[in-house]
């Protein structure tokens, strides 16, 4: 079997491209295309989060008094024990985060999207909640009542009513 030089060099060239190749698949599967921020106890006051990716991002028990987080998407975001005191989130997106012990005191959530979100021991004083969509939140039965007396709109994107969200008791009018 003889066979040329020209045949040979093609195949090893050939060999080589496709190595290369599996090679380059190989890494670009498996690289993480967005790092997560960590800001774990991070005094953060007055930050601009506004219109920002921040998806599993850590902000756990971090000071975020009159941060900016309007209109950003902070889906599966830890932001256990974080303080909210005056901080803007209308229409940012925090489905399916932890925000167990956080406070929201005098927070703007109007907008805001909080499905799936696991909220036990977070506190909501004096927060802007219209069209806010709680829907599948467990919340401690003193902050649901604090809620329902102040709960009215519809989230723009979900179409959900805030109140039915909160199964908030029918007022009767």
């Amino acid at each position: 079997m003889n066979f040329r030089l020209d045949d040979r060099i093609s195949k090893i060239l050939l060999s080589l491209w496709l190595w290369a190749v599996i090679c380059l698949v190989a890494f670009v599967g498996t690289a993480t295309p967005v790092l997560a921020l960590d800001y774990t106890n991070e005094a953060l006051v007055g930050a601009d989060f506004s219109n920002r990716e921040l998806t599993d991002s850590n902000f756990t028990k971090a000071n975020l008094r009159s941060s900016d987080f309007s209109h950003a998407n902070l889906r599966g975001v830890s932001l256990y024990g974080a303080s909210f005191l005056y901080a803007n989130l209308e229409g940012a997106d925090l489905s399916y985060s932890t925000i167990a012990t956080a406070r929201f005191t005098k927070a703007n959530l109007k907008d805001a999207i909080l499905e799936g979100a696991f909220a036990f021991n977070a506190k909501f004083e004096g927060a802007n909640i219209e069209g806010t969509d709680f829907t599948d939140v467990l919340l401690r039965d003193d902050q649901l009542e604090v809620l329902c007396k102040i709960a009215k709109g519809t989230n723009p994107v979900t179409g959900r009513n805030t109140r039915e969200t909160l199964m908030c008791p029918d007022l009767g009018y």
